[in-house]
């Protein structure tokens, strides 16, 4: 029997269009491409200076979506060997590989120990589900590691969807929320950018048409 293989697109930048195939696995969640387009519309569309870091990077699209706008370099934490195996001959095929550092770490461990360089930083995670729930305690002082651990003008972003975790977020009233159908990203450090308020919940799984979303303060 054949594989079963997804295809994502990185949306803009000089990959633009670039195709990171994949197999498919439950446990395998890539960002939807509207909240792709709205994480990326509101951190900028030229990315020079800034460290990024993808957390969980599973396919590695996020990290490889800020290379394509520029990013200085991009950190990938994933301690699946078959994942970042993958995430390396993509790496290799696009020709980014020398700004890309692929870790095959356990997330939680790395946040613990995590020294970032002076500078200006995105932290992305998409965490698995599961964890969310089955590892909150975890998942929340990974959260407060990686706050403790930012230099001052950073940004870290929790991609999720809603679970009780939520509302025990470190540092919570200094949390922004956007809303993309189910899913959900969380921004804590910098600024988030202007948003229409606009529920989007009627435009399914990914998310709204025009990337704004719904924006409040948590």
């Amino acid at each position: 029997m054949a594989i079963k293989k997804n295809i994502v697109r990185i949306i803009a930048g000089e990959l633009r269009g670039r195709q990171v195939e994949c197999e498919v696995n439950p446990s395998l969640r890539p960002t939807p491409q509207r909240a792709r387009e709205a994480l990326f519309s509101i951190l900028g569309g030229d990315l020079t200076g800034v460290h990024f870091v993808d957390v969980f990077a599973g396919t590695g699209v996020i990290g490889m979506e800020a290379l394509s706008r520029r990013a200085d370099r991009c950190w990938f934490i994933e301690k699946d060997p078959k994942l970042a195996q993958a995430l390396e001959k993509h790496l290799r095929l696009f020709r980014i590989a020398d700004r890309a550092v692929v870790s095959r770490l356990d997330a939680y461990r790395w946040a613990e120990s995590w020294q970032p360089r002076p500078g200006e930083w995105i932290v992305f995670l998409s965490p698995p589900f599961p964890d969310l729930t089955g590892r909150a305690d975890a998942m929340l002082a990974m959260l407060a590691a990686l706050q403790q651990a930012l230099p001052e003008g950073s940004t870290l972003i929790l991609q999720t969807e809603q679970c009780p975790m939520l509302d025990n977020l470190p540092k919570l009233e200094e949390w922004s929320r956007r809303k993309y159908g189910r899913n959900l990203l969380y921004f804590w450090g910098g600024p988030i950018g202007e948003g229409d308020d606009e529920d989007d919940e009627d435009e399914g799984e990914d998310g709204d048409k025009d990337g704004s979303g719904e924006v409040e303060e948590v």
